[in-house]
């Protein structure tokens, strides 16, 4: 088993009971997504963790595919939706390089406090690019690490190396809004609470020949 998963597997009970940091811009973007959310909309979300985002725009939306790289969060999940009787979210032990049948498929794309997680967030979004139909929405939240927090930097990879963390990578707000731009997406909406806060982004795809003449 790969060591990210290990680490998240050991973790995912303490995790499912820590409350949410902040609460407040926890609802505003909740609410912020659901003005964008649709009833027919078949959606994904990529390191959905214990699955409280999803059963709360389940609602929303046609159908939730919600991924997570550990199983432990991914049957914790499960559970919530049983216990709720939610019938319309499917969750998955996966990461995003499991799913690579899904061009043009999806309406809307979800990866909420992940994308500072990945070894390669670049790649991630132009397979989320790929993935969406035109004009498919892209929701972020994002702890961009490189405006803030630096001297965690250099703790980052002892924590690592001993497995008292998980893979963490530093850049800015400007380098995260650059990649999601680069991608071939328009940025809908920015909101960045506070400087020490995640930058939360929701993202448009722009139809395919436009991204080719640009």
């Amino acid at each position: 088993m790969d060591k990210t998963a290990k680490f998240w597997d050991r973790i995912a009970q303490r995790y499912s009971k820590q409350p949410v940091a902040d609460e407040a811009s926890y609802q505003k973007k909740l609410q912020i997504t659901h003005e964008y959310l649709k009833p027919d909309m078949e959606v994904l979300e990529l390191g959905c963790g214990t699955g409280s985002t999803a059963i709360i725009h389940a609602p929303y939306v046609k159908h939730i595919k919600a991924i997570d790289i550990s199983s432990k969060m991914i049957e914790i999940a499960q559970g919530k939706a049983d216990k709720k009787k939610i019938d319309n979210i499917t969750f998955e032990t996966l990461t995003i390089d499991d799913l690579n049948d899904q061009e043009q498929t999806l309406d809307g794309v979800l990866c909420l406090s992940i994308l500072h997680l990945l070894e390669n967030k670049e790649e991630v979004i132009a397979n989320i690019y790929k993935m969406l139909k035109p004009g498919g929405i892209f929701i972020s939240s994002t702890v961009c690490l490189g405006d803030t927090m630096r001297w965690l930097k250099i703790i980052a990879p002892i924590g690592k190396l001993l497995g008292l963390m998980p893979l963490v990578k530093f850049f800015t707000k400007d380098q995260l809004t650059g990649c999601i731009e680069d991608a071939g997406f328009d940025i809908d909406h920015f909101w960045h609470p506070d400087k020490d806060k995640a930058v939360f982004i929701v993202a448009k795809k722009r139809p395919l020949m436009e991204k080719h003449h640009e």
